[in-house]
């Protein structure tokens, strides 16, 4: 039998479903309890207004039958659908830049190979979704176009509104608000991020920072693609959306809580490293296992174990960053 989860995810063949059933039969009880919330919470008002009342919801999860809703009205794209009627259409029936649909077209089977509903042959067949959505938004976005890693993102957003539309309002919002630059050609707020991911370490996990300079490890080789790719592929599908949701809320510097729990967490494993490519190992062994699983507890430890975290630390950072990284260029 092949085995594949609710989003269409193949399980890879050393799946490990004991415990995942243990921690599910766990987290559907929480599940059920937050939806019951959830619902009250949606019937009472008929918008979401920013309150810590739904801050706090949004740390414990979105149930997935509001998860699409509750995500455009708090990043905004729900307000910029309404406020651009048929926009979206006529990107789609617009002239097209041939560069742009080259680009995306290559990708296309890259895309989640090992995701059902992305293949060839599926009924609906979700790639041709993905395609239209990335063509608006290279229209829409003419200074980011296409970079490799939106094609993720899209997707993810395209399994979760099961709505084209949507999902094009909610790539804006993350592209054009909530991450600073990461999509541009030069990717400037990327590698900003990056930077700023490693001062942050050198201030809470100091001897891990201390062990990356020393074996000459960039932070850019191992952590690049939970930046660029919002930790899919990387983390398991709970997980990245229970994250999700709190970016959309909270905005980019959740990135950094994860990043920073990983670390943290993993900081006596990380240590053992006594080389380079030991240390780009490491990096890969932490994303898996039951910690990252729980995505429950995972997203508990996320707002405890990094400490305090503002954003103004936040924008501190990235002002003395990417001033270092101006002269690079």
């Amino acid at each position: 039998i092949i085995r594949v989860d609710p989003y269409g995810f193949e399980r890879p063949e050393d799946f490990d479903y004991a415990s995942y059933e243990a921690f599910f039969s766990r987290y559907l009880v929480v599940l059920t309890r937050r939806a019951i919330k959830w619902s009250k919470l949606l019937k009472r008002h008929n918008g979401i207004q920013k309150s810590l009342k739904v801050k706090r919801y949004i740390r414990k999860g979105i149930p997935n039958e509001h998860r699409a809703l509750v995500w455009m009205i708090v990043s905004g794209a729900q307000a910029n659908m309404e406020q651009n009627p048929g926009y979206y259409h006529r990107l789609l029936e617009g002239e097209k830049n041939d560069k742009l649909v080259e680009a995306i077209k290559t990708d296309m089977n890259r895309t989640f190979p090992d995701n059902v509903k992305f293949r060839k042959n599926a009924d609906p067949c979700l790639q041709h979704t993905l395609y239209n959505v990335l063509v608006a938004y290279g229209h829409h976005n003419k200074a980011v176009g296409y970079c490799q890693g939106m094609n993720f993102i899209a997707g993810y957003l395209i399994l979760i509104t099961k709505n084209e539309e949507e999902s094009f309002w909610l790539l804006d919002a993350l592209i054009g608000r909530i991450l600073p630059d990461y999509y541009s050609p030069a990717m400037t707020g990327l590698k900003t991020d990056q930077e700023v991911l490693g001062e942050l370490v050198k201030m809470k996990v100091p001897a891990v920072a201390e062990l990356m300079e020393r074996h000459g490890v960039m932070w850019t080789l191992v952590v690049s693609r939970w930046f660029i790719c919002l930790f899919i592929d990387i983390l398991p599908v709970e997980t990245v959306l229970r994250i999700w949701d709190c970016l959309f809320y909270e905005g980019s510097k959740i990135i950094f809580r994860v990043a920073l729990t990983l670390i943290k967490q993993h900081q006596a494993f990380i240590l053992e490293a006594t080389n380079f490519p030991d240390i780009c190992d490491k990096f890969k062994e932490i994303t898996k296992g039951t910690f990252v699983t729980e995505c429950h507890s995972f997203m508990q430890k996320i707002f405890t174990e990094p400490g305090s975290l503002s954003m103004a630390t936040i924008h501190r950072l990235r002002e003395t960053c990417a001033e270092r990284l101006l002269p690079q260029g």
